[in-house]
């Protein structure tokens, strides 16, 4: 007698049950442009993060350039292992705050999958050229639905097209706010990613030395990596 493997996915969702009253649960979804039959093993925000994982323009990302453009050297931030730390992190505050971790996840695995080549000069240069502008986050999902046509959730869709930062205030509300607590939670992971990696980037490229690091930021936050990291997340998380 075969087993009823929708059993699998119903366990997955009554352990989402457990979760703060202000996370996403994937059974209360608003669902997809194009409804699909849910999958007997997998929750839908996991079926979200598989499709994007197993896309070709998730295996892109390795060859764009985060900061540095053509770095000499296997141990520069590429678009794709930014990627795999902003997911990292949402993951570890996303548990944190008792929220929908493979929500989480599958944003932050698809936030900037619709970066140009070239860093933020090159989503710059596109800025300039088009009439209305250049946003990748709203390239981010097109190449979700148009191009990759992976028919995600409305949750994961709406943590992706917000993901961008206003530069003077990642914590600004209004346009741009996704409408979870997982899409925020990307967004500021996002931050704390590329400004820890960004600074040892400039380390690695002697652009800065360590001792022009400001000393009441080191005092505060940590002298290494791993330190600045650890301290900005478990504060986001208190």
């Amino acid at each position: 007698m075969s087993m009823d493997l929708s059993i699998v996915r119903r366990r997955l969702e009554e352990r989402e049950q457990a979760l703060s009253p202000y996370a996403v649960r994937s059974d209360q979804t608003r669902g997809r442009r194009i409804p699909e039959e849910p999958s007997p093993v997998r929750t839908e925000f996991q079926r979200d993060r598989d499709r994007i994982l197993h896309c070709k323009s998730f295996r892109r990302l390795k060859h764009k350039t985060q900061v540095f453009i053509a770095p000499v050297g296997d141990h520069f931030v590429t678009r794709l292992t930014h990627t795999l730390e902003v997911s990292q992190i949402a993951r570890t505050i996303a548990r944190g705050l008792n929220l929908n971790e493979d929500l989480a996840e599958a944003i932050a695995l698809a936030h900037d999958i619709g970066h140009p080549p070239f860093g933020h000069a090159g989503e710059q240069a596109l800025a300039d050229l088009l009439p209305e502008g250049f946003r990748h986050a709203e390239q981010s999902l097109r190449v979700v639905d148009e191009l990759e046509r992976l028919n995600l959730t409305w949750e994961t869709r709406d943590g992706i097209v917000n993901s961008s930062k206003v530069r003077e205030d990642i914590f600004a509300e209004g346009f741009g706010t996704p409408a979870s607590l997982e899409g925020q939670i990307v967004k500021v992971s996002d931050a704390v990613a590329y400004i820890n990696h960004d600074i040892a980037d400039a380390l690695r490229a002697d652009v800065i030395a360590e001792e022009e690091l400001p000393e009441e930021v080191s005092n505060l936050l940590g002298r290494r990596h791993s330190e600045r990291i650890n301290a900005l997340v478990c504060d986001i998380i208190e």
